[in-house]
């Protein structure tokens, strides 16, 4: 009788890979990207450098493991959150914004090396990056649709001047993840995007001064209030 399970080969195989990439992810931590070898893996792995090739072909091929498991490490942290959380649009917004900083402030070094300085030599390849690279994006796409199909967005008073290639671009979107919104909430809600990555960012990096903010979390809060307004949200839940 056949069955599903993996063989001894293959589940020793499926550690060894396991194992190479904890070791990649603690060289993130302690000596970042751009320093990470397959040579210190596998002096760490206890191993010649030729066995960590039988598994992992490059250093880039590494850190595209690294990258993946990353975005989706982060996908998945949000979508448990959400799990839990009610249905209301803006609180299910503030709830994704509170998880992507609280995993990035957990991991400092994955995180930065999704969203940080680009690894010098290093071009993440899109066809398997951009799955699980758009995941909390498609995320908060769908959340700020919802809202805006249930009517509880407010129109700007004066819409954005959009030109014919960038709406079809944003048309594009529209269709890639299913959505209602025009033009003008695809534009702020792109903006709402980079806003709520670049906050987690001064924070995660230390880029506002050690002692400038007692209470970063409030701080981070009030940014995201400013977002689900800009987003035209009329009822901004803070709980």
């Amino acid at each position: 009788m056949s069955t599903d399970r993996p063989g001894p080969r293959a589940l020793a195989r499926a550690q060894t890979i396991a194992d190479i990439k904890r070791i990649g992810r603690e060289h993130l931590a302690s000596q970042g990207a751009a320093a990470l070898s397959l040579r210190a893996v596998a002096r760490d792995l206890g191993v010649v450098s030729s066995a960590v090739y039988r598994y992992v072909r490059s250093r880039d091929e590494l850190l595209t493991m690294l990258v993946v498991d990353g975005y989706n490490a982060l996908g998945d942290a949000v979508d448990a959150a959400l799990a839990e959380a009610p249905d209301d649009p803006a609180t299910r917004f503030r709830t994704v914004a509170r998880t992507v900083r609280a995993w990035a402030l957990a991991e400092p070094a994955w995180y930065g090396l999704l969203f940080g300085t680009p690894v010098p030599g290093y071009a993440a390849p899109a066809e398997d990056t951009e799955a699980p690279g758009v995941r909390v994006i498609a995320t908060l796409l769908g959340i700020v649709d919802s809202a805006y199909r249930a009517g509880q967005l407010s129109a700007p008073t004066a819409e954005p001047v959009i030109s014919p290639s960038t709406a079809g671009d944003f048309s594009a979107i529209r269709e890639q993840f299913g959505l209602a919104a025009p033009d003008w909430l695809i534009a702020v809600a792109l903006t709402a995007w980079t806003t709520l990555f670049g906050a987690v960012n001064f924070d995660v990096f230390d880029m506002y001064g050690r002692d400038t903010f007692a209470d970063r979390a409030e701080v981070f809060d009030l940014q995201v209030d400013q977002l689900l307004r800009m987003l035209g949200f009329t009822q901004v839940a803070t709980n």
